[in-house]
């Protein structure tokens, strides 16, 4: 995966599924579709990732009841993943993401394989900072093309009313330097900053959600579809 993601291959992935000409979906029409899908980068879980998503949502309904616009993100967060499902192959659909167009942190995983992305020879992209300026803020920084950058920027697109901090949780969900070890801190506003708790809060249940317990989605489906309706109503561009 690494090797191919690099500044320009983000950027040109970005302007292309960013057209949302693919499909006119529900949210739940797209939770359907995900059905159809499991991910090959996760160990944890064999079961089709609208399985988790619901795993998610519920644990987050249990520790926060008070906040619907949370449980709803953790119903939405992966749903980028159908891309998959279009073509898109799969080492650029999931897996851990990372700021491309400057040097990569030590610590993303598989990090030997930077060695064969052009990107390192480049004597500006190989740099700490690369294209960037110190605290430009992560809004004006080009991520690894995934489900999570294709997610985030579809919310949007189509006027979702979550608020700033469940567009961080899904936009950054996979950016593990970041919300594990404070890399790229150099990169951050102060009001990065003020989102990475809500990132790091996310990914409790993210992580610890999984399971081989199938739950209940007929009986899920109408307290999930109110949320929706409140939320991101109706028929979406992908």
């Amino acid at each position: 995966m690494h090797e191919h993601q690099t500044h320009d291959y983000a950027l040109k992935k970005r302007n292309s599924w960013c057209q949302f000409n693919h499909a006119k979906m529900t949210v739940m029409e797209a939770l359907n579709e995900l059905n159809k899908l499991v991910d090959d980068s996760d160990p944890d879980i064999d079961l089709p990732n609208s399985f988790h998503a619901l795993q998610t949502a519920e644990r987050i309904r249990e520790q926060h009841p008070d906040k619907e616009w949370f449980q709803l993100t953790g119903l939405l967060h992966d749903l980028g993943k159908v891309m998959a499902l279009w073509g898109e192959p799969q080492w650029s659909t999931v897996g851990d993401t990372f700021v491309t167009g400057c040097a990569p942190s030590p610590a993303i995983v598989f990090t030997e394989q930077f060695k064969s992305n052009p990107d390192m020879n480049d004597p500006i992209k190989s740099t700490k900072l690369g294209v960037y300026t110190e605290n430009c803020g992560l809004d004006n920084v080009v991520m690894s093309w995934g489900h999570d950058e294709y997610m985030y920027h579809l919310l949007r697109h189509n006027k979702a009313t979550l608020p700033e901090e469940a567009l961080y949780m899904v936009r950054f969900h996979s950016f593990y330097p970041w919300h594990t070890g404070n890399d790229y801190d150099y990169l951050c506003t102060e009001k990065d900053r003020k989102m990475l708790p809500w990132v790091r809060e996310f990914n409790k249940f993210d992580l610890y959600s999984k399971s081989d317990e199938v739950p209940d989605i007929e009986k899920l489906t109408p307290y999930y579809q109110g949320l929706i309706d409140k939320y991101c109503p109706g028929v979406l561009s992908w």
